[in-house]
């Protein structure tokens, strides 16, 4: 055979004894993860609820799999910090990131992130739901969801919605009621969701959205008033709080919700033993109940997850363009 033809030859087999070497290396990494300890990106402080949730889940499924589930916290910028270091990850099963709702939120605020989630990014499973709590200052005057909605609307842009930030999930949920119900709220935002509360409990704001776990021992003393949660349904630990698609805001729904996501590209053994492990321990019974205590438990699902991140997409696509939120 003439130099001319063995060349292509000689290439097309090196490209097959690549792919071939390539499927082989896959396919051992796929048995034998997790060799090496697992890091999982939390995009938000340490000491927070997300942080302990991260945590306590990470570390039962380290326990199954006999391999540490390390967190390290990459707070900042709405979160975007800690997702722009997980979307830079290797696809092979060794960092995880904790996304919640900002993950789908901050793609539509900031024009230019360094990555697209569901480009990057692929769901392994929920950890927790959880609905918020329309809850007002009692001096507001409101005593219902019907009184809320009749009082903005006799007082268009006056009554006042505290939240932690622009672009943060209570903002966005302020902005879904006001196209959803058509009342015109004030929104007023704080650097954090502790300053938005303490002005809340001073009535220098008339409401806002928060998570049960804030404002739980403030409903009890008679210093605020819950009206209603987001969810669409009634969930079993507010079994005796109206949701707002009950209340007058047909089909309205928000949950915060917190889910573990890997990179694009990794094979898709390792993310099927990820998801099997993440089920084994949300079904544990004492991750569950600590879960429990402030939330929902999922079933931990992929497709549970992708579900909820399709809906999650178009709810705040169509709000943050509708409200045209930009970044502060």
């Amino acid at each position: 055979m003439s130099m001319m033809h063995s060349d292509p030859v000689r290439r097309v087999f090196k490209a097959l004894a690549a792919t071939l070497l390539c499927l082989h290396c896959c396919g051992a990494l796929a048995q034998s993860w997790p060799a090496k300890p697992v890091r999982v990106i939390v995009p938000f402080p340490p000491g927070g609820a997300s942080d302990a949730l991260a945590r306590m889940v990470a570390q039962k499924m380290g326990e199954q799999l006999g391999q540490s589930f390390v967190v390290e916290n990459k707070p900042g910028a709405a979160s975007t910090i800690g997702i722009a270091e997980a979307a830079k990850a290797p696809a092979d099963g060794y960092t995880l990131l904790l996304a919640a709702a900002p993950f789908v939120i901050t793609q539509y605020v900031y024009p230019k992130l360094p990555y697209e989630v569901r480009r990057d990014f692929v769901p392994i499973g929920l950890l927790q739901t959880t609905p918020t709590l329309l809850v007002v200052h009692p001096g507001l005057g409101a005593g219902s969801v019907a009184d809320f909605l009749k009082l903005a609307k006799s007082k268009p842009g006056q009554i006042s919605y505290a939240t932690p930030g622009s672009g943060s999930l209570p903002h966005l949920i302020g902005e879904l009621l006001k196209l959803q119900a058509g009342v015109d709220l004030l929104h007023v935002p704080y650097k954090g969701g502790g300053p938005a509360l303490a002005d809340l409990l001073a009535g220098h704001a008339s409401s806002a959205f928060l998570s049960p776990i804030e404002v739980n021992a403030h409903i009890k003393s008679g210093k605020l008033l819950a009206l209603a949660s987001s969810s669409v349904k009634r969930t079993p630990g507010l079994a005796s709080l109206p949701t707002l698609a009950e209340s007058g805001v047909p089909d309205f729904e928000s949950l915060a919700w917190f889910g573990f996501v890997g990179r694009a590209g990794t094979p898709a053994d390792v993310l099927a033993k990820l998801s099997e492990h993440l089920q084994r321990a949300l079904s544990s019974a004492d991750v569950r109940s600590k879960i429990a205590q402030s939330g929902d438990v999922p079933a931990g699902t992929v497709q549970e997850f992708a579900d909820l991140l399709s809906r999650e997409h178009l709810r705040w696509e169509r709000t943050v363009r509708s409200a045209n939120i930009k970044p502060e």
